[in-house]
């Protein structure tokens, strides 16, 4: 009986996105998925935001070419953020 449920789970995959999330001018928080075109979403906080985008990412997933192609290029070397200031006039 074991065996025979065991053979119905379907293996997961484990994926990885760099996600990166702002605050707009009314409060929200965006986030977008930077490794997958047009995944985006936002939420009144933080946490809303973080649950939101992982819908969002499993969302655009069921499209099986985004989903092969991100599978070979899982994981964009991420650098980091900088503040850089500029003066001009």
């Amino acid at each position: 009986m074991l065996n025979l449920v065991m053979s119905k789970i379907k293996p997961t995959k484990v994926l990885h996105f760099n996600v990166l999330f702002e605050q707009d001018e009314d409060g929200y928080f965006v986030a977008t998925a930077s490794n997958i075109p047009g995944c985006y979403t936002q939420g009144k906080t933080l946490e809303e935001a973080k649950l939101r985008i992982k819908e969002a990412i499993k969302v655009c997933l069921k499209d099986e070419k985004s989903c092969k192609r991100l599978e070979k290029n899982q994981r964009p070397n991420f650098i980091g953020f900088e503040t850089i200031t500029v003066q001009y006039a």
